[in-house]
């Protein structure tokens, strides 16, 4: 149950300086952050993270967002952290994501609003979708040494 999950704070999301407070939200539900860096994502690197988008209509849009400025990439450890963090990012699309979500509190872009522009949509976050993506979007973007196990003083409440 104790799962790894990948966040990315996205270009919009480093400009906007809302770096701090989203990992608070992180920190604050429990989730350990066991590993983060910043980086500034090339073209190359844009292909193989999104590999399952590449041939898709949007893709051209969705690189040129994810290359624009510097990103932070974290990983989160926790209970269902997969799910949990999900949840906490909000729906995909801002303008449907939940208050409370990081996309609901923070971002409002909708598909109509980017397709229009013919841009990606602004949507700050991006959290792993399944156990199987989060191992391997956590293999591309971290070495194993840039991953660290600790313990909190708060884990015996957590786990």
């Amino acid at each position: 149950m104790i799962e790894r999950s990948l966040v990315i704070l996205k270009p919009d999301a480093v400009q906007r300086g809302l770096i701090g407070v989203i990992i608070s939200r992180f920190e604050n539900m429990g989730m350990k952050v066991v590993g983060m860096k910043m980086k500034w994502a090339d073209r190359d690197f844009s292909k193989r993270h999104y590999k399952d988008h590449v041939e898709k209509a949007f893709y051209k849009g969705l690189e040129d967002f994810i290359v624009e400025g510097p990103v932070i990439a974290f990983v989160v450890e926790g209970i269902h952290a997969i799910e949990t963090t999900r949840k906490l990012v909000g729906s995909t699309e801002p303008k449907q994501a939940a208050p409370g979500t990081i996309r609901g509190d923070f971002a409002h872009h909708s598909y109509a609003y980017s397709d229009k522009k013919g841009i990606a949509i602004k949507n700050l976050i991006h959290a792993s979708d399944s156990v199987e993506n989060a191992q391997k979007e956590i293999e591309l973007w971290f070495d194993k040494e840039e991953l660290h196990s600790y313990k909190t003083v708060h884990e015996k409440h957590v786990f």
